[in-house]
């Protein structure tokens, strides 16, 4: 009995030391680090150019790959006609992973593209988003009666 509350015991405090270990090392790689003989005024500087990198992340516009038209398919980077065709040929997607997993498009195309589409659903319900993508299966035909 001993044995064992001392087991959890030494367990419990593992896990907290290892939690507030893992936070204080993201919490010093997320703290800017400055040389000793920059000044304060650097900092300012250092997070506009984050800023201006979000601000030009949020400005790209992303293809929606179960709407968009052929034009639009064809402006991502290593897309030409054949594989627009086969991206509206194939409509709807779940995810964007779904244009190799499903052999839509090459692997060696998708990691050019994968940051500027996406793949949005028709609705709000998940119930109704699955029954769309459920695999469409022929009615199994009926055996005559036999006489």
């Amino acid at each position: 009995m001993k044995y064992r509350l001392l087991s959890i015991a030494l367990t419990a405090t593992a896990l907290l030391l290892n939690t507030s270990l893992s936070f204080s090392v993201e919490n010093k790689a997320e703290s800017v680090q400055q040389p000793a003989g920059k000044t304060k005024a650097a900092a300012p500087d250092a997070t506009s150019k984050t800023g201006a990198k979000h601000k030009a992340a949020a400005k790209i516009k992303l293809v929606d790959i179960n709407s968009a038209k052929r034009e639009q398919l064809k402006k991502l980077p290593g897309i030409g006609n054949a594989e627009a065709d086969s991206i509206i040929a194939h409509r709807p997607y779940g995810s964007k992973a779904w244009l190799v997993s499903h052999n839509v498009i090459p692997m060696d195309k998708y990691p050019a593209i994968k940051d500027l589409v996406i793949a949005k659903q028709p609705f709000k319900d998940a119930e109704q988003n699955a029954a769309l993508y459920a695999p469409k299966t022929a009615p199994k035909p009926t055996a005559a009666p036999k006489q």
